[in-house]
């Protein structure tokens, strides 16, 4: 896709696991191919930046070869499933999620008209934290699961099944889905809703399934940091605003290598994680990577999210990285307190599509301020970056919304308090 900084390619690492020579040329494709520069997604794919007409065939050639090339011809989605990046290493987990996923995948991948962005969150844990996905595969026991559909703004649990009959009944849900003509489920209609239920709760046995969100416990992705059990070492490598270069996944690919590492796991927090048996000198490593990755829990970054914005998009207009990484510091008293932010460059709100405690929508080279919604609300001020600094400089003594009110006293630095 065509972006500010050139064209985009997206890679889909099968269960979103890259072999350490896969990663390899995945760097050697961005620096050959691209402009050097790497996205990590929410959804554990990686985006090459600056691809250009002439170097994409090339590029794509060197994936497949690579074992990364598209998968369908359809506009379908490429990879499916997500799974916690830990998955398959998880002593809590009650099923065997990555050969679920698998199956799924396998499954599911012939069904035409599957919008591309359709995901299935598959979670061996019953008390994990889950993402934003169209579908959720809940384990419950270790032969039993449910299946749940996004709601607005919740899950829809419809039933629960023997593992062994997920995929097909989960194939089922899909097609149904597909046929509908909508891209997302949370944005079928209450018909259409109860039509999918209906059709899917003739394939399983209803039962009485709890649902799957509510007393989460555990996170998705492990935090940034080093992390030891008895059995494993687990190096969580957080790229700040989901950016990273091919010089510092290289670096990557090095630590894995000295830490034991067979391969590179996405994380949905835009990282990676490695994993490496005791003994392996993970600290010493973590702290070499530090000056490239958020490698500590508390770093307030984790708390913003960014898009490329300007120049990299020709969307935004403004600097979202950098800016983001000026709010982040004044944010840190907020991230304390568990507060998220999103820096966005346009309204469409790429990285983060949701809501958050504090989003600032770009606009004509100002912010929109919008105080706990999304970007498409409809920002209460706009102001300068300078300006945003000073008011959450105030945050921590009188709280997000009255340091953001429209009516607050202009700025010492000159910025423009005034709504626009």
């Amino acid at each position: 896709m065509p972006t500010g900084d050139g064209l985009l390619a997206r890679v889909h690492p099968p269960l979103g696991i890259l072999a350490l020579e896969q990663a390899r040329a995945v760097a050697q494709g961005a620096r050959l191919f691209g402009n050097g520069h790497l996205d990590l997604t929410a959804r554990a794919n990686l985006q090459i930046r600056g691809v250009t007409e002439s170097t994409r065939a090339p590029l794509a050639r060197l994936l497949t070869e690579a074992g990364l090339g598209d998968r369908r011809a359809d506009g379908g989605p490429q990879r499916l499933t997500l799974t916690q990046p830990l998955a398959g290493h998880d002593p809590a987990e009650r099923i065997d999620v990555p050969a679920l996923a698998r199956a799924i995948e396998a499954a599911a991948r012939d069904i035409p008209g599957l919008p591309a962005k359709t995901l299935v969150l598959i979670e061996g844990r019953p008390d994990a934290a889950l993402p934003d996905a169209d579908c959720v595969i809940v384990a419950r026991e270790r032969t039993r699961v449910e299946i749940a559909i996004a709601v607005t703004e919740d899950w829809q649990t419809v039933l629960a099944c023997g593992l062994e009959d997920a995929p097909a009944i989960l194939t089922a849900l899909l097609d149904a889905f597909a046929r509908t003509g909508r891209r997302r489920m949370r944005d079928l209609s209450d018909d259409e809703r109860a039509r999918l239920v209906t059709t899917l709760r003739a394939s399983g046995s209803a039962g009485s399934p709890r649902p799957p969100t509510g007393r989460s416990v555990v996170p998705f992705a492990p935090a940034a940091g080093l992390r030891t059990r008895p059995d494993l070492q687990i190096l969580a490598l957080d790229a700040p605003f989901g950016r990273c270069t091919a010089d510092t996944l290289d670096r990557v690919v090095s630590a894995a290598e000295a830490v034991g590492a067979d391969a590179i796991r996405l994380s949905p927090a835009r990282g990676f994680v490695l994993l490496a048996p005791t003994g392996a000198p993970a600290a010493a490593v973590m702290a070499e990577l530090a000056c490239d990755f958020i490698v500590a829990p508390d770093d307030p970054r984790r708390s913003v999210d960014a898009c490329t914005g300007a120049p990299g998009c020709a969307s935004g207009s403004t600097p979202t990285l950098a800016d983001a990484a000026r709010v982040a510091e004044m944010f840190r008293p907020l991230a304390q307190q568990g507060r998220a932010a999103h820096v966005s460059g346009c309204a469409k709100g790429c990285a983060r599509p949701g809501p958050a405690d504090l989003t600032l929508v770009g606009t004509q080279g100002r912010y929109g301020i919008v105080i706990g919604g999304a970007p498409g609300d409809e920002p209460a001020i706009h102001l300068p970056i300078e300006a945003v600094l000073d008011r959450l400089g105030r945050a921590k003594t009188v709280g997000l919304a009255a340091a953001f009110a429209p009516n607050m006293a202009r700025p010492d630095n000159g910025g423009d308090g005034r709504p626009a």
